[in-house]
């Protein structure tokens, strides 16, 4: 019956702070899904848990989703018709669900304090809330029903736990994993909700949510797997067992070595981000990196996200947003954890910087040439692009491209000494002022047409070429690195060129 509906899917984060790297990619494949079967995206806000709520966690979540391209349908800033969007907003709707369960005897109101549940974990070995303890405690079932009422009306702070019944084989199907079944027996009495904050769990409000809102695909982290049984269970007892959603549990991110799932700790020691956007901690004034912050394409992060844990089917790498709808099905998905590989994430970023044409790049360089004390204005933007389009092939970021042609806006003040000693005999500085001439003589300073006079010069003198090209480098460049040479001197024209080899002649030592 899942498969005759229009396919629904919803991402619902908690605001308790930023967006996990691993909450984006379980965002992406809803994405990915909902749109290669021409279905709807929610974004639904789970805000249930007030201790952990955090000042500008929603706002961050929609930033990093929008930067990533990943267009939400219906959500909390879109509108739409199963609203609202978000839990603490839904109140009415959790506590009449909750009604429903406690009338037909589903659930039941249990007042137990904290210190008599910890008194029975001390009493009873592993110790849980279920069919074969329940009796023992203080509930609305060993409890005479006036007492509840007055108990209740007094104000004494109960929840309410869901009446699992023991001996019952529990099959959740999942469209990654197939089959999963688990006896009843081993669940505990969930808490559905809880009295001091009005409040449902998430266990009770994700099934009204996705009932209420027709979701027919929950995608989400294998995490929620154990969980799942009792979900089951929930959609049984309100009778929505017809309409249940499909699971599929994503395989874990793992960390980039050793075991274990990847947390913000691994990205710390191993500098890498492990958030979409920067985030600054609002109690503590912590900053944590982000991968747009970090000079990440949103582009390249999308692709190297959808890649961990699935595949196309083929060999294919490099693929839009596009390619990865059209591509995506659940049987590519892989069951077991997907290693973090950071340095593959640098070289995707590597490769959409090598497909952005040259005026682009030209402007996402300027607030680099900025930085470093360059006017932009001071330069033509035809400039700027050549010369960032003869470096791109050697950086993985933006901000990397000054490395690489600062020397381009900047004269050098100093020259590398390693290649002094190496390149700058006490001859050359007569070398050089000889090429300054052979450079005035020129006719054309095209690239193609310098080259040949230059090289048959030191040809024609028995000059050591590589000394003299390489001194000829220093002096224009700073050090023994670069483009093509000529490449170099055409962009900057004979007058800088000369000039900065007149400075090189004074200024080597």
């Amino acid at each position: 019956m899942t498969q005759q509906r229009k396919v629904r899917v919803r991402f619902a984060p908690s605001p308790t702070g930023p967006l996990h790297i691993g909450g984006v990619r379980t965002a992406l494949y809803n994405y990915l899904f909902a749109r290669q079967t021409g279905g709807d995206m929610i974004l639904r806000i789970e805000d249930t848990d007030s201790q952990r709520f955090v000042p500008g966690a929603e706002d961050y979540i929609n930033e990093a989703l929008a930067w990533l391209g990943i267009k939400i349908d219906e959500g909390v800033r879109e509108g739409g018709a199963f609203g609202p969007y978000k839990q603490s907003e839904r109140r009415d709707i959790y506590r009449e669900h909750t009604r429903r369960l406690l009338d037909a005897g589903k659930a039941y109101i249990a007042f137990d304090t904290p210190a008599e549940l910890e008194a029975a974990r001390q009493a009873t070995p592993n110790f849980q809330y279920d069919a074969s303890t329940r009796m023992r405690m203080r509930n609305s079932l060993t409890i005479p029903a006036d007492e509840v009422e007055r108990m209740i009306a007094d104000g004494t702070p109960y929840v309410v736990r869901f009446k699992i019944e023991p001996g019952r084989d529990v099959t959740v199907d999942d469209l990654l994993r197939g089959k999963v079944t688990i006896n009843s027996s081993v669940l505990d009495d969930k808490v559905l909700y809880k009295s001091v904050d009005d409040l449902p769990t998430y266990h009770l409000a994700n099934i009204v949510d996705d009932h209420l809102m027709e979701v027919t695909h929950v995608i989400r982290g294998e995490e929620w797997l154990p969980s799942a049984p009792l979900h089951v269970l929930l959609y049984e007892a309100f009778g929505w067992q017809d309409t249940a959603p499909q699971f599929v549990h994503l395989p874990l991110l793992l960390k980039p070595d050793g075991k274990g799932k990847l947390s913000k700790r691994d990205g710390d020691r191993l500098g890498f981000p492990v958030f979409p956007l920067q985030w600054t901690d609002p109690s503590t004034g912590a900053i944590s990196t982000g991968y747009r912050e970090s000079g990440y394409l949103p582009e390249a992060v999308v692709n190297f996200l959808a890649l961990l844990g699935w595949n196309p089917g083929d060999d294919r790498e490099i693929m839009t947003m596009e390619e990865l709808i059209e591509s995506f099905a659940f049987d590519h998905c892989s069951r077991s954890g997907a290693r973090f590989d950071f340095e593959k994430g640098k070289w995707f970023n590597h490769k959409y910087l090598q497909m952005i044409p040259d005026e682009r790049l030209a402007e996402m360089f300027k607030p680099v040439m900025e930085a470093h004390g360059v006017n932009p204005a001071d330069f033509t933007d035809e400039y700027i692009a050549r010369a960032v389009g003869m470096v791109k092939s050697r950086v993985n970021f933006v901000s990397e491209l000054w490395d690489h042609a600062g020397f381009f806006f900047k004269a050098p003040e100093s020259y590398d000494e390693k290649a002094v000693r190496k390149r700058w005999s006490e001859q050359m500085p007569d070398i050089m002022r000889e090429l300054t001439g052979v450079l005035r003589g020129l006719s054309s300073w095209r690239s193609a047409d310098a080259e040949p006079v230059v090289l048959e010069w030191i040809a024609s003198k028995g000059y050591h070429l590589g000394n003299v090209m390489n001194a000829f480098r220093l002096t224009v460049v700073g050090e023994c690195k670069g483009p093509h040479m000529f490449d170099i001197t055409e962009l900057l024209g004979p007058d800088a060129t000369i000039a900065r080899i007149e400075r090189g002649i004074d200024n080597i030592k």
